[in-house]
């Protein structure tokens, strides 16, 4: 399998093929099977925040009850696995430090 390197940026929920394009926070070198996994990824996390955007002018359901909160923490956490799996050491240690990983 050929391998990829790519750029991550979780904050911005993107991936970057060249480091120039935008500020990233991750490089991992990925098989080509996982670059699609990735997008899939922040794309529905994409999705699930913006039906929180909706939930939110509903005042009669509890934000912290909703479960697309659940669902984006579960689609964060699988993105960083897949980080963790790929990356370098120094970030692996600080992905591990994560509360995600405790």
């Amino acid at each position: 399998m050929e391998k990829y390197k790519m750029y991550v940026s979780v904050v911005n929920q993107q991936v970057y093929h060249y480091p120039d394009d935008s500020p990233w926070e991750y490089e991992v070198n990925v098989e080509s099977q996982y670059v699609p996994v990735f997008h899939r990824l922040f794309s529905q996390i994409d999705e699930l925040e913006f039906r929180n955007f909706l939930r939110s002018h509903l005042p009669f359901l509890p934000y912290h009850y909703g479960r697309n909160n659940f669902n984006v923490d579960q689609r964060t956490m699988k993105i960083y696995a897949l980080i963790h799996e790929f990356t370098d050491d120094k970030s692996k240690i600080f992905i591990e430090k994560l509360p995600y990983f405790r």
